[in-house]
């Protein structure tokens, strides 16, 4: 079988396991307070260009979004998302069990629009029953999207310049940020991000790590205490080395980012090959997940050679399917892909 469903099948990354095992008989402090945690977190400052950027090492992208923004707002307060955002659809309603509600706008791509986030805000406040609803306390975005969409330094700008003005955060959500900065043509690059976003998390899980997610505040707005607010939530792992071993080594010789081009450089074979087998697109992703469309009675007889995610029905006869190429995805596993289509 060929394996294209996602970004996260397969273990962990070579070079990482090898800083594992290499480190694995060291006696090192807990909880994220070893000197490797330090060492990547100096790294990651300085790949930011943030001096003031403050990091914090978490499990997983859902653990993460959930902490980040119950740790972020007020009891009173929901967060602004896409329809189509990782939180509103695929976190099985993990804010709103903090007691956050996801305030929901129509999606671009996955892509919210800044008028339509500027509209909702005003909207909200020129209501004089505002007291007696939620609160739009905070912007979320993914970087890519869930459909593989990128956003231009532009959009980050006024979005960002949105958030300014009526005094709420601004969060990217970079489970596959690595699959982001390595796309083709994009202007969207870490000290971007670092610049515009008041908090953004720099995805391993999905990019070779075993398990870990670095949340970095830009702004010394890391909140208060924020180490006990993990605990709180069960998530505070007492040997946290094994995030600090690994996001040491993701920076160290550019290993992040080299693992973005490569996945982005067989996304790119992988469309080439669909528009060769006539295979049409519901989307063009610039990234690593690719989104096509394709006929009913085509479904089984792909998935008996090729895994591949149900993504969402397109008509009564066709089905949109994700294709993912990652850090695993080999030049075989292409070319075989190839003779399968």
């Amino acid at each position: 079988m060929l394996h294209f469903e996602n970004d996260y099948n397969e273990g962990v990354h070579p070079a990482l396991l090898e800083a594992l095992v290499a480190t694995n008989e060291e006696n090192l402090a807990g909880y994220g307070m070893d000197s490797y945690c330090q060492k990547a977190t100096e790294k990651i400052v300085q790949a930011c260009q943030c001096p003031e950027a403050e990091v914090a090492f978490l499990t997983g992208g859902t653990q993460t979004n959930q902490i980040v923004i119950n740790s972020m707002l007020q009891s009173y307060e929901g967060v602004i998302a896409a329809e189509t955002g990782h939180i509103s659809v695929h976190e099985a309603g993990a804010i709103e069990f903090t007691g956050h509600k996801v305030l929901t706008l129509p999606h671009h791509e996955g892509k919210i629009a800044a008028a339509d986030v500027e509209k909702l805000i005003e909207t909200f406040y020129a209501d004089a029953n505002h007291e007696h609803m939620v609160f739009p306390g905070m912007v979320y975005i993914s970087h890519p999207t869930e459909y593989g969409a990128l956003y231009s330094k532009e959009e980050l700008e006024v979005l960002a310049s949105i958030c300014r003005d009526h005094g709420i955060p601004l969060f990217l959500d970079g489970a596959r940020l690595a699959y982001g900065l390595a796309a083709k043509d994009t202007d969207v690059d870490l000290p971007t991000i670092a610049k515009l976003c008041d908090v953004f998390y720099i995805g391993g899980t999905k990019v070779g790590a075993l398990a870990g997610e670095a949340v970095v505040f830009t702004k010394k707005n890391k909140p208060k205490h924020f180490t006990t607010i993990v605990k709180q939530h069960g998530a505070l792992v007492a040997k946290g080395r094994i995030f600090g071993v690994q996001f040491d080594r993701f920076f160290t010789d550019n290993l992040y980012l080299k693992i973005g081009h490569q996945a982005i450089a067989l996304a790119e074979q992988l469309k080439e090959i669909l528009e060769e087998k006539s295979y049409r697109f519901y989307l063009k992703s610039p990234t690593n997940q690719q989104f096509i469309i394709v006929e009913n009675s085509q479904l089984e007889p792909l998935a008996e050679k090729v895994v591949y995610s149900y993504w969402e029905p397109y008509d009564e006869n066709h089905t949109i399917i994700r294709l993912a190429t990652s850090w695993s995805t080999t030049q075989e596993d292409i070319d075989c892909l190839r003779e399968v289509l």
